[in-house]
Formats: C-alpha cells, structure tokens, sequence
C-alpha cells in the first residue's frame, strides 16, 4: 500500500524559500542517508521555483520568467540544477537519490503556466493547446505563475495527465500540489484531476495538498483523492502557532489512517531560514527544546506526516536526538485511533492505543506558561499498566504524572505484561 504510514522526509522550503539547488538537495540526501535513512525518513523534497532561474529567497518574482518544455511543462532550472541539462529534467537528480535509498520529490503549483497558455503550446499526447486547458480567471493570490485549469474542458486533464507522465519517466516518488487545499469547493474538481492524473501515471507517486487550511467538511474527498492535505497555512517556529495545533489536531486525527494523512505542516526545526535579505546568515529555530518535544510528540500522535525544514548538514546534538529518538517515532507505526481525552487552556491530555492490543502511549502536554503537573489515572487510559517508560528520557515510570515547565510534554508507553 502507498502511504501505509505517514510520509518522513525533508523539505527545501524551511530553509531556502524559493531558491534550493542541486548542491543543495545532494548534501541534505546524503546527510539523510548516512543519520536519519535508518529511522524511517525517506523522501527529499525540492520545493517551490525549480524552474525559475533567478529565485533567491522567500518572495516570488511577479512573472519572472521560468523554464518550460515545448509542450508547457516545468522544467528545472539548469544554473540551479546543472544535471538537468539537455532537457533530462530531474532524472538524474532522482536517480542519485534513489542510490541512497532515499525517494525523490518536486513542488508543483496547481493548473498551466501562463506562458504556455500565451503562446498556445501543444500538450503532449493530445490534440489540445495549453490555451485550452487553462482558466484565466482562476488565478493563485501570492504566486502569479500560473492559471488554475479549465474544469469544463478535457484539454485540462490531458495536461494534468501529461506532467504526470514526465514526473514518473523522472523518477519522481512524490509531488506537493500548492494552491489548492484550501481553495474549495472551486478547486475540488481540478483536485480530482490531479489525483487521476497521479494515479495513471505509471508510478507511485505521493500526492500532497497544500496549503491549509483544509476544509473538515471535505475530509472524505480529501482521502479519497490525495495522500496527505495542510491543516494550516504555513506554519513558523511561533508558540502561539504550536498551541493553536491542538484544536486542529482534535478535529482532524479520526481521519488519520492508512493511504490518507492530516498533515500539520514542517518541522521548523535546526538551521531554517538560510537565504534571503531578511537573514542573509540565516536563523535557528525559535522554538525552546521543550516546546520542540511537544511539538514531535503531538504530530506523531496525530500520526501527521513528517517533513524535517531545517538544513540538516547544520543539525546540533539536540535536533538530530529529535530526529532519531525511535520511541517517538514508532508511535505512527505502532498505535492507532489517537485521540485527545480532552484539552483546556492550559493542558492537553491524549492516548493512542497499541494494534498489538499490549498497551497505550499517553501523552500530557503543559499549553500554560506556568509549571504545572499533569496525571493520568489507569481507567483513563483503559489499562491497568504494568509498566511505564517515558520515551523522551527512556525513564521507567512508577505513575503517569509529570511536572512540566512551561509548553512542555511527556509521553509514556504504559503496557500489560
């Protein structure tokens, strides 16, 4: 099964914006490969602009110009991606990932770039033009590269069908679709193109919406069409930004299952932000320790997909313990069902059971900026527990309380011997 747990992986965007490179995404794959491949994380993810020559930080050059086929398709940049040479795209990119035993990823926006449209470009494999397939008053508001698709004309899936087709002669093993998560009920349509087109295409490729939020009441058609789809718009190393997730998370987790994952955005973790004028030295992550294990710990209850932001090749000690803490981690590939027992201004309690039926991971966590000390009693988590370990300091538990400092957590693996 595609996406029979949440994808792991890194994405360029917490740290370059719109200017990754070949260099770039080279030196984080084998930094993947060699510290984090063995705990799961797979994918490297080249985020958006690709195919614009002269992005350089985290704003958009207003039509700038960008790189495309005889048939309107995005290709790489080649000062940026110099394998991408002689029109072969990313498959030597790809390839190399591949040979680390990692998977490859690309940033795409929704619909047709509007230069193809402009100069009436064929779309490959069909008898139509780009001008055909594309919708001029269907228009992104912070990105003007493209036109959304025409719902009401074929010639828009045949584009679909045909990038979709290159993506999988690339090698491409996942694709984030921006613009779109948010955007119905105008957009449910073209998000249905995008998933037939990624189905047909020849390859298993992830398909992820973005951004958020999402719509709760489209969870359904979100899990029927995509693998992965943003509760939030993008989210920053901000407290208030990691409280807010709680409400989010509550709505969202009953939709958490295999092929279909909430996704609650980036790790803004380590070394994020690393071009721009803004900081051309780049900045560390905001967020305290404390709040770092907080957040890990509520999306992997949230069984939330995991895509590291930070430049890996700068992790510190504490960011790669983050990273590599395999307790933590096995909570998406060992439980089920998680849920909060409930949530108030200043704490959170949630469960998530063991399929093997031996027990269940408990998790408290402090939303106060106060010290407080949080509890769980047997009957609310519906064992009797044998034995208990906190999976952040591998600590064996006589109890399930802790006193917490301000926004942070613990999480116990409380079982039945």
């Amino acid at each position: 099964m595609l996406c029979k747990y949440p994808p792991m992986g890194w994405n360029s965007w917490d740290c370059y914006g719109t200017s990754v490179t070949e260099t770039i995404v080279r030196q984080n794959a084998a930094y993947m490969a060699k510290y984090l491949k063995q705990y799961g994380w797979e994918y490297i993810v080249a985020d958006i602009q690709w195919y614009q020559p002269t992005a350089f930080d985290f704003n958009y050059e207003p039509f700038a110009d960008t790189v495309m086929d005889e048939w309107g398709r995005m290709m790489p940049a080649e000062n940026r991606f110099p394998s991408a040479s002689g029109g072969t795209g990313f498959r030597e990119l790809a390839d190399h990932v591949h040979s680390l035993g990692l998977k490859f990823g690309i940033h795409i926006m929704r619909g047709i770039p509007r230069m193809a449209a402009h100069r009436h470009l064929p779309v490959a494999g069909s008898d139509y033009t780009c001008d055909q397939a594309a919708d001029p008053n269907s228009i992104c508001q912070w990105n003007p590269d493209m036109y959304g698709a025409r719902l009401d004309h074929p010639a828009a899936q045949a584009y679909y069908d045909s990038i979709f087709r290159l993506y999988a002669e690339w090698g491409v093993d996942f694709v984030k679709c921006d613009d779109i998560a948010r955007e119905y009920p105008h957009c449910r349509k073209e998000i249905e193109m995008i998933g037939a087109a990624c189905r047909k295409c020849g390859r298993d490729i992830v398909l992820s919406l973005s951004p958020g939020p999402a719509p709760l009441e489209e969870a359904e058609h979100l899990k029927t069409w995509a693998n992965m789809w943003r509760l939030t718009d993008d989210f920053w190393d901000r407290w208030e930004l990691l409280k807010g997730m709680f409400e989010r998370a509550e709505k969202w987790c009953i939709h958490a299952g295999p092929g279909h994952w909430p996704d609650a955005d980036m790790l803004p973790f380590g070394a994020i932000r690393q071009c721009g004028k803004e900081t051309p030295e780049g900045r560390w992550t905001r967020f305290t320790h404390d709040e770092q294990r907080t957040l890990m710990t509520l999306w992997c209850m949230l069984h939330s997909p995991l895509m590291m932001g930070g430049e890996l090749t700068k992790n510190d000690d504490f960011t790669l313990s983050l990273l590599t803490n395999a307790d933590i981690l096995n909570i998406q590939k060992e439980s089920f069902c998680a849920h909060p027992l409930y949530t108030t201004e200043d704490r959170s309690v949630w469960i998530a059971p063991r399929r093997d039926g031996r027990g269940t991971y408990a998790a408290v966590f402090n939303l106060s900026d106060e010290t407080i000390t949080i509890s769980i009693t047997p009957e609310e988590i519906g064992i009797s527990a044998d034995h208990a370990v906190e999976l952040w300091t591998g600590d064996p538990a006589s109890s399930l309380s802790a006193e917490l400092r301000p926004h942070a957590c613990a999480v116990w693996l409380a079982e039945t011997v």
